[in-house]
């Protein structure tokens, strides 16, 4: 279109409709101008404002546009219009935008929608000369293309990341099934594990009973001392395996106290002396200043033997067994790497020099049946115990192991800031004579077990009241004169568990002696740090010398 000289923007970017054309520019520069004007592929235009009925300065008018408006606005012959007549709907924000730049004379830099059109345009504005001459400047492009791809990438990224989220949960369930499936497997082999053992222990103890049955039958004054010998080999056996159990379960019952090992292991070494044979040489390497611990002295004296023993049975032809002790500072990724919190700990180290451990197997060694012995030489409970019991007692189990270059086990145990208590009492020793004196109140709910207790504590001398539960046992303690024992199961019917019954019997009874039975750790009720002074704890199954030396170690001042 034909462009008026008059009506193209001066040197000094104002525009004087009044001005003489050859005054304003010289002619070609006026060319120039013109060219560069209808060339350029932003839309450009300048538009007057107007007052109108929405108010002063509510509208402008378009005074001047090049040809690219139209190819970047779809608008055509702008020149003239207002905008109130081109886009009604849309002529409040128009006139916001651009009337700021006229009050305040600063530039600006938008993007905005056209919606007439449906073209996205960005736009930059500037006044030309003073608020006076109401004029403005605006240079911009259609970017519509772009917004579509910027929305198109905002789509799809929103489409990804719900794959991602969609992916994840598909893996994390895929997870949980093997998982799952790892889980069975195990249950599978812990079960398997468990009825192959216990049907063995089971028929050697039937078999007992019933050869002792047709022998009585037949001749009451009969020797049947090897077929007891034999049922009570079996029920030792599988007392064995549920403790084995229950410790790699965390379910054992503890009874820890301040304990040097240092101090145990003089005792212990003998014992794995005498139990490995002349072909291995013990050696012992001790931190002279060993830290003290809070353990079960007797159940760490036995995850050590299990140990002991796997090292022996590495070494087919005799070898080395080493048993160490270190002070350990655990601190940040040095303890959380080894799942433990950040603190101070002691190390004991059964170190071998055998066959050692393939790669495949060394993360397995600790579930339960498993065993890299031959058919017939390991029940795969031995490690799985030493774990439990490291675990419940607040600390781990590591090994390292290379083929043919022997394996180290570690047990770590936390420090006990305090003085160690007095050894406890061996198991071989000697149960003590029955003289005791005294009333005994039994509670237990089942009655085996109860004939057990009364029978063996009324040959130690006493006199035995008995109770099925809690609240029996509630009401026996009202009506008893005296009472110098209580001996009560942990898990009871009706309502009241022992440590209630027992925390009820001293409160009317200060002081009074009291003996938990338990056949396994019922959840805090009988844990170490909240057995008080004049309390035990004996573990089902147990032996009548057992109950013999447990009551003894409470009555006895």
């Amino acid at each position: 279109m034909e462009i008026p000289a008059r009506t193209l923007p001066t040197a000094s970017g104002s525009i004087d409709p009044s001005a003489d054309d050859s005054a304003a520019l010289p002619p070609f520069a006026t060319d120039l101008y013109r060219a560069l004007f209808e060339s350029m592929d932003q839309g450009y235009c300048v538009i007057r404002f107007l007052d109108g009925p929405h108010g002063p300065l509510s509208d402008y008018i378009h005074i001047l546009a090049n040809e690219a408006y139209e190819r970047n606005t779809g608008i055509a012959n702008v020149t003239g219009q207002r905008l109130r007549e081109m886009v009604p709907d849309e002529a409040d924000a128009w006139v916001a935008f651009y009337g700021k730049v006229l009050r305040t004379g600063e530039p600006i830099r938008f993007r905005n929608e056209l919606v007439a059109t449906g073209r996205h345009l960005e736009v930059s504005s500037f006044r030309i000369g003073p608020f006076e001459d109401r004029l403005v400047a605006v240079l911009f492009k259609d970017v519509t293309d772009q917004v579509h791809a910027e929305e198109a990438l905002r789509q799809l990224n929103e489409t990804l990341e719900a794959r991602v989220v969609e992916a994840l949960a598909e893996r994390e369930a895929a997870e949980a099934a093997l998982r799952q499936a790892q889980k069975m497997e195990a249950v599978g082999q812990l079960t398997g594990g468990l009825a192959h053992d216990f049907n063995n222990l089971l028929a050697g103890i039937q078999g007992a009973f019933e050869l002792i049955e047709r022998r009585l039958a037949k001749d009451a004054e009969a020797d049947i001392s090897r077929y007891l010998a034999a049922g009570l080999g079996a029920t030792r056996r599988a007392a064995a395996l549920t403790h084995r159990l229950l410790a790699f379960s965390r379910r054992q019952t503890l009874t820890p106290r301040a304990t040097c090992v240092n101090a145990l292991l003089p005792e212990f070494v003998e014992l794995v002396r005498r139990t490995v044979g002349p072909a291995f040489a013990v050696h012992v390497a001790q931190e002279p200043a060993l830290w003290p611990t809070l353990v079960d002295p007797n159940q760490l004296e036995n995850a050590l033997l299990n140990l002991c023993i796997n090292a022996r049975d590495a070494m087919p032809g005799g070898g080395r067994i080493t048993i160490s002790t270190d002070n350990l500072a655990l601190l940040g990724s040095e303890a959380t790497d080894r799942g433990l919190a950040p603190g101070d700990y002691i190390g004991i180290t059964v170190t071998d020099e055998g066959v050692g451990i393939a790669k495949a197997d060394i993360d397995r060694v600790f579930d339960p049946f498993f065993t890299t012995k031959p058919l017939g030489r390991g029940t795969g409970l031995g490690l799985s115990m030493v774990y439990g019991f490291a675990r419940q007692s607040r600390g781990l189990v590591r090994i390292r192991s290379e083929v043919g270059e022997g394996t180290m086990v570690r047990i770590y145990l936390p420090r006990h800031l305090g003085h160690d208590d007095h050894p406890p009492v061996p198991l071989s020793s000697a149960p003590p004579s029955p003289t005791m004196q005294g009333t005994v109140l039994v509670v237990d709910d089942e009655p085996t077990v109860r004939l057990l207790l009364v029978e063996a504590l009324e040959a130690l001398g006493y006199a035995c009241l008995e109770a099925a539960d809690g609240p029996e046992a509630l009401a026996v303690l009202e009506t008893a004169p005296t009472l110098d024992l209580l001996v009560t199961d942990v898990g009871l019917p009706g309502g009241l568990n022992g440590r209630q019954v027992a925390d009820a019997a001293r409160r009317t009874r200060p002081g009074l002696k009291v003996l938990f039975v338990t056949g396994y750790a019922e959840g805090n009720v009988v844990d170490g740090a909240v057995i008080e002074e004049g309390m035990d704890v004996l573990t089902k199954p147990f032996t009548v010398d057992d109950l013999t030396r447990r009551v003894a170690a409470l009555t006895t001042p």
